[in-house]
């Protein structure tokens, strides 16, 4: 079996914004407390948002951050065992690392970010 998609983030300029658009269209709910990597969104400014948002617990987790001096996308993260390893393969099969691996603070995940070979941003993220 492959490695699941574990988390979602959307980054912009404006992430007060953009959580309040993605509430009122979604009501999705963002908690603004956790810790995040600094490579990914300005401290206090990213809002998680729970996976299990369906009466049925379906869902993956995600985030709304980002600030001022943040490039805006849309990212999926794929559960790895190994950063590292997973940015190495992903570059010698024709991808360029773009972040990472970078651990966020006050936990043990691991994030890094790549491009494939067509220049799409993907995120992988596991321990640390």
């Amino acid at each position: 079996m492959g490695q699941p998609v574990v988390h979602f983030e959307i980054i912009g300029t404006d992430p007060a914004k953009l959580r309040s658009y993605y509430g009122d269209l979604f009501g999705w709910e963002f908690d603004t407390s956790g810790p995040v990597s600094e490579a990914v969104s300005q401290p206090g400014n990213y809002g998680f948002v729970d996976g299990s948002t369906t009466s049925d617990g379906t869902g993956i987790p995600g985030g709304v951050g980002g600030g001022a001096s943040y490039d805006g996308h849309v990212i999926f993260y794929v559960g790895v065992p190994d950063v590292e390893a997973a940015l190495q393969q992903a570059e010698s099969l024709g991808g360029t690392r773009r972040m990472g691996p970078d651990q966020a603070p006050g936990g043990n995940l691991v994030v890094g970010h790549f491009t494939d070979p067509e220049g799409h941003l993907i995120g992988l993220a596991g321990p640390a």
